[in-house]
């Protein structure tokens, strides 16, 4: 069984378990991780140590799971399987769920109360409309998160009294570089998400 740092001489946690795996997946920086049922027979500690160790992966997920929480707390976009195709999902996990209700009506019951189904209907075309809008918004703060986590770790690295030994000053000024790029882009993106909310609240 491998060590995990710091877990000599006793057995790794399966919040440990999941850090390790996901490194040994990750080591040699792929683009694209592919993820079928990640959380299944994982415990507390180890869903939420995929959670973080998703969030903090620089390049693309596909992730298949069953596990609704695991999508709100990972997912950019969502796909939908059905009817012999795939296709994007412009909703959100609450969209889906009422989606699933709906399908799941029986036809007597659907063909009931017209007025009651025609104000679902359109309350549920409202979300449709404005999940884009949603979507923005989520996409646009995730974007934030990541970048802010970036930015931390730029900081440490220029606090860093080795970064500024001789013959490093190019990577001195690529991590400012860098470092005013992020400010840029976090900019940009509250500016996004400020939008995207504002619009929601006008919808609303």
């Amino acid at each position: 069984m491998a060590a995990w740092p710091g877990c000599e001489g006793r057995q790794a946690g399966g919040g440990e378990k999941a850090r390790l795996l996901l490194a040994l997946a990750t080591r040699d920086a792929p683009q694209l991780l592919i993820l079928d049922e990640p959380t299944n027979h994982l415990d507390i500690d180890a869903r939420e140590a995929l959670v973080r160790a998703l969030a903090d992966f620089q390049g693309a997920v596909l992730l298949i799971t069953h596990d609704p929480h695991l999508v709100e707390l990972v997912a950019d976009r969502l796909w939908l399987v059905g009817d012999g195709t795939v296709r994007p999902y412009e909703g959100d996990i609450d969209d889906y769920r009422a989606l699933l209700v709906e399908r799941a009506r029986p036809a007597a019951r659907a063909d009931a109360g017209g007025s009651r189904r025609d104000d679902r209907r359109d309350r549920a075309e409202a979300r449709v409309q404005l999940a884009p809008l949603r979507r923005q918004a989520r996409d646009a703060e995730a974007r934030i998160a990541k970048l802010e986590a970036e930015r931390a770790r730029l900081l440490t690295h220029l606090a860093d009294p080795a970064l500024y030994t001789p013959g490093r000053a190019g990577d001195v000024s690529a991590a400012n570089m860098r470092l005013a790029a992020i400010g840029r882009e976090v900019a940009a993106a509250e500016g996004a998400w400020m939008a995207a909310e504002e619009a929601l609240e006008a919808a609303g």
